[in-house]
């Protein structure tokens, strides 16, 4: 029998298309409804389809495998051209449907995405989150930047000796009162601007973090608009440019070195929402340092929306091909193996999945929160409304708590989860063509943007090891870390006592909210023991961090399972379990039995019996899961992932288009040859060592 396909087949081979379209035929809920749940709603998951739609079908936007070929120049020059066909999609898309369109492009295209947010959500967040209302609506619309026209901004915050810790950036910015004007400077190396996105070739003004200088008094980092490059594109006086060269991925994105050689601004270059300079010389200080870095709080966001889409891609890729993939033969079945039916093939991959539905539903509360909370933060200073500035300031902090665990946390495991994915695909993992390897070089600098995870999640721990102090004295802890008031669980009694137990996802909650309260008393009272130097409990404050993020997407999942339509919710309840117990229970288990939380004999039931059994109840639906998230194979861009599960003709045939196989000669090869066709090595000492000459020569 003869099988024509991509080739010509001479005996049945392997049908990984038959096993993946069995399994799909099996469906126990409808994956656009579960959808519906994963995008936050029916109205966003449509939108996303009509979006994914135009960018399949546009010939700049849509991705295929050529994408992994592409050297540095060839990827900035193809982001140039997709910036420049984005910029006529942003000007007739609605606000959301421009969101919605970027976060899209993120899952297939994070450079593209990284290149325009970059200008809308960096320098325009910056803009907005320290501007005057005026300021934001002069830079944002009348120069038409929210358009992608006019000018473009970058980011210029990190320094080539400061990345964390901004408060001790060191660019000056002096205020010249005669002349009504800021001084900006680049003092020494150290304070060069340092892997801004955009100022290489493209940025026309940086939003430029620096210390405002008055008088010969240091009022510390506040945010200034300077001009870059005029309407020639032609750097400014006094602006040095270039590019910070070859990086681990993301070589679409111009990452630069900016230094200010005493560049002039205008007064009203500062951003002056919170910290204000009059004509005089006057300085007003806002009522929250940290309220100067609310342009972050809009990165944190996105990058854990990232998490749920980079996540959701790799998941499908690596599940699919595990239930496609047959290795050995088990029993008397003629067939091998599907991977995914070997438990621990399953223990690798399952829980991936899982989180990924978690950090879905926390992505978008979390999105959702900052929105109102900043919308408000802004009615409130145009209102010059005090009372309710004082309140939002109260929100602010634990939106600044919450976004900094979710995004050091998602970030976190994301990466792991992309390289847990190519491990388990084997050798067709490490294939460029299957988007791993691209994907984990161009997702990692999330882990240290806005500085390394380790010290983002340490803000997180220490305000909360703070609060438990503040709490025992009788204050009351108030937002989302209020938990902390239940103080009656300071002792060693067990939260979980049996199975039934840890299957109550309420349960497992309240067990994440009693540890957290345990470690954040023993590190209290180890600092104390230390003369109060927090650094003591570094690695506890990055640990609470982390619970913090969990406790997070369980606690907002529960929140919203009641929304979700009858059809899906047993299957996100089961999903939840799989999350609660592999991901949050097993990883921390060291912290849980320290703590007394459970008991050794409980926590090896979950491990031996509990997660095993979730495992075997959501191996079927594996499929379904996936299919959920609704990523086209244009997202994807992995052949071994693709829909009708033909993994091998999808693999080979791309192999075959982006590699000419009859080009049997490399350009090298003359290299080559002269190796393998040398002279001996007699021959080319021209005979001189051999026997003949010795005898000759020895006389």
């Amino acid at each position: 029998m003869f099988n024509v396909a991509n080739t010509i087949e001479s005996s049945n081979g392997p049908n990984p298309k038959e096993s993946i379209q069995k399994e799909r035929s099996n469906q126990k809920f409808d994956p656009v409804l579960m959808n519906h749940f994963l995008e936050g709603s029916k109205k966003t998951s449509e939108l996303n389809r009509k979006l994914l739609q135009q960018m399949e079908r546009d010939p700049i936007l849509s991705s295929n495998p050529n994408y992994y070929d592409l050297s540095k120049d060839q990827q900035r020059e193809l982001t140039a051209l997709k910036i420049e066909r984005m910029s006529k999609y942003m000007e007739v898309d609605s606000k959301e449907e421009n969101h919605r369109r970027l976060s899209l492009i993120s899952v297939f295209d994070p450079q593209l995405n990284t290149r325009i947010g970059i200008n809308l959500g960096l320098f325009l967040g910056c803009v907005r989150g320290n501007g005057t209302a005026e300021q934001f609506n002069f830079w944002a619309n009348t120069k038409e930047t929210s358009k992608l026209k006019g000018i473009y901004g970058c980011f210029a915050m990190t320094e080539l000796a400061h990345g964390s810790n901004v408060a001790g950036l060191e660019t000056t910015a002096t205020y010249d009162k005669e002349n009504d004007q800021f001084i900006i400077n680049t003092p020494h190396i150290g304070a060069t601007k340092w892997w801004i996105g955009g100022a290489a070739h493209s940025a026309t003004h940086a939003a430029t973090y620096a210390r405002l200088i008055v008088d010969g008094k240091d009022y510390g980092v506040k945010t200034f608009v300077v001009p870059l490059r005029d309407s020639n594109h032609n750097l400014m006086p006094g602006i040095t440019v270039g590019d910070i060269g070859a990086k681990m991925g993301r070589d679409g994105i111009d990452n630069g070195w900016i230094q200010y050689s005493n560049v002039k601004v205008p007064r009203f270059f500062m951003l002056q929402k919170f910290a204000k300079v009059s004509r005089e010389g006057e300085v007003t200080l806002p009522p929250l340092e940290q309220l100067s870095y609310s342009a972050l709080i809009g990165g944190r966001v996105t990058m854990v929306l990232d998490s749920y889409r980079v996540g959701a891609r790799f998941t499908t890729i690596a599940l699919r091909y595990a239930i496609g993939r047959r290795q050995f033969k088990q029993g008397k079945n003629p067939l091998e193996t599907q991977l995914l039916d070997y438990p621990l093939h399953q223990r690798r991959l399952l829980p991936y999945l899982a989180l990924t539905y978690l950090i879905s539903n926390g992505a978008f509360k979390l999105e959702h929160t900052m929105d109102t909370t900043l919308d408000a933060l802004d009615d409130a200073v145009n209102k010059n409304d005090m009372v309710k500035i004082g309140k939002l300031v109260n929100e602010m902090k634990t939106l600044f708590i919450d976004s900094a665990s979710l995004k050091s946390t998602s970030t976190w495991l994301a990466a792991e989860l992309i390289d847990q994915c190519r491990q388990a695909c084997g050798g067709h993992g490490y294939s460029g063509y299957n988007g791993f390897g691209k994907a984990y070089n161009d997702w990692v600098v999330q882990c240290t943007w806005e500085g390394d995870n380790n010290v983002l999640a340490m803000s997180v721990g220490k305000p909360l090891i703070r609060t438990i102090g503040e709490v025992l004295k009788g204050k009351k802890a108030k937002g989302s870390i209020s938990f902390l008031n239940n103080t009656q669980y300071l002792n060693e009694e067990a939260i979980l006592t049996s199975v039934s137990d840890i299957e109550d996802l309420s349960m497992v909650l309240k067990s994440i909210e009693v540890l957290i309260l345990r470690l954040c008393k023993d590190s209290l009272d180890t600092i104390q023991e230390s003369n109060g130097v927090y650094e003591v409990v570094s690695n506890a404050m990055v640990t609470i961090s982390k619970l913090k993020a969990h406790h997070y997407l369980l606690s907002e999942f529960l929140n919203r399972l009641s929304e979700a339509d009858s059809s899906v919710k047993p299957y996100l309840v089961l999903i939840a379990k799989l999350y609660a117990t592999a991901i949050v229970l097993d990883k921390f288990s060291g912290d849980f039995l320290t703590y007394s939380v459970l008991s050794p004999k409980l926590m090896g039931e979950v491990n031996q019996k509990l997660i095993p059994k979730l495992l075997a109840e959501i191996r079927p639906l594996t499929i379904n899961y996936t299919d959920s998230f609704q990523q086209p194979d244009m997202i994807l861009n992995a052949p071994i992932g693709k829909f009708n599960g033909d993994i091998y003709e999808n693999y080979f045939g791309v192999v075959k288009a982006q590699n000419n196989h009859f080009h049997t000669k490399a350009p090298y090869s003359s290299a080559l040859e002269g190796m393998l066709n040398r002279p001996s090595l007699n021959d080319r000492q021209r005979g001189e060592t051999s026997d003949e000459v010795a005898s000759i020569l020895s006389k």
